[in-house]
């Protein structure tokens, strides 16, 4: 991380600030190493987990006031993972999942600023079904309908994560995708 232009934030919450070091702006790019290319991440695309979009915005707002109780709860495609640093820092049961190989380097750094214990994070890949996530009551997202392909992968995820009885959140900025998950 030390090659990125970095800045650093604070959300409001109420009573509640999240402090967030992301990237400064929407053309940063460092993969050395190729490991984001090897994962079909594109230069153009690499950036775009390292910014706080209007979605998110919108999400965190929106699960602020939400009452969680003891549901356990899955961020998908979190990138700076706003709505997960808010939920841990009101102690829910929650879990972070993005692609992005920088992802949870940034989801540590983010919870060291605010204090907070470590938040379980998994690297997953929505067309893979080798994760170790388990079942949620609770899924949540922002802005991850962004490529036709992602549609039938996302639905299939959530349903593969989705205990039997369980709430979904998605928030998009209406690219005009569309999803439907059946019930198992």
């Amino acid at each position: 991380m030390t090659n990125l232009r970095l800045s650093y934030q604070t959300v409001e919450f109420g009573q509640i600030d999240i402090h967030l070091c992301t990237l400064r702006d929407k053309q940063e790019f460092f993969d050395p190493d190729g490991v984001a290319n090897k994962l079909g991440i594109s230069s153009a695309n690499w950036p775009l987990f390292g910014v706080i979009w209007p979605s998110s915005l919108v999400l965190a707002h929106h699960i602020d006031g939400y009452q969680t109780g003891s549901k356990r709860i899955l961020e998908i495609g979190c990138g700076m993972a706003l709505s997960s640093l808010l939920l841990n820092k009101r102690h829910a049961d929650i879990t972070a999942t993005d692609y992005h190989p920088e992802v949870g380097k940034f989801l540590l750094r983010n919870t060291e600023l605010n204090q907070d214990k470590p938040i379980h994070y998994e690297q997953a890949d929505w067309a893979s079904d080798q994760d170790h996530l388990g079942s949620f009551d609770l899924i949540i997202g922002s802005d991850l309908l962004y490529e036709d392909e992602h549609v039938e992968l996302l639905a299939h995820f959530i349903n593969a994560h989705a205990n039997d009885v369980c709430e979904v959140i998605l928030v998009d900025p209406g690219r005009g995708k569309k999803i439907s998950c059946q019930p198992k």
